[in-house]
């Protein structure tokens, strides 16, 4: 995985001092509002602290050769490692990837042998009304014969 270069040490202590600034800044200007404003900002400040806590607490408890399993989590589909280490490892991965595909192959054969059975059948139809129809031996070598077969209604 590449990752990007981490920035020089200047250039983090000056973005430092720039969050500083900006926070007295608006510390200052927070004692002019009133209270049920101030109340839902620290409620929003401390649910942004505790998401930016979590994805670094749960980066820690995770080992390094974790296996990839898709789980849900809070509403949404996550692609990491199953909750507790548990999950499908090892032949049962491969065996549950192999029924889906086990099963495209079988639809695929019965319906290859569904189409053979209906061009078969339809193939016998044209051959029995050839052989129980009385036509010049012409008839026979005509391209258009089966298309006459089928328009003529001879139960084709």
């Amino acid at each position: 995985m590449n990752r990007l270069p981490e920035p020089p040490a200047e250039a983090l202590l000056a973005g430092d001092a720039y969050a500083r600034r900006i926070t007295a800044l608006l510390t200052e200007a927070s004692d002019e509002l009133p209270h049920d404003i101030t109340e839902r900002l620290r409620a929003g400040r401390m649910q942004a602290l505790a998401r930016r806590k979590r994805p670094a607490a749960q980066a820690a408890v995770q080992p390094l050769g974790a296996s990839a399993v898709l789980h849900a989590g809070g509403g949404a589909a996550v692609l990491g490692s199953s909750p507790g280490g548990a999950g499908p490892t090892g032949w049962w991965r491969t065996l549950a990837s192999a029924v889906p595909l086990l099963a495209l192959l079988l639809g695929l054969a019965f319906i290859n042998a569904t189409q053979d059975a209906s061009l078969a059948s339809d193939m016998a139809e044209v051959d029995a009304a050839l052989l129980a129809d009385d036509l010049p031996p012409s008839a026979y070598a005509d391209p258009g014969f089966v298309q006459y077969l089928r328009s003529s209604g001879s139960g084709l």
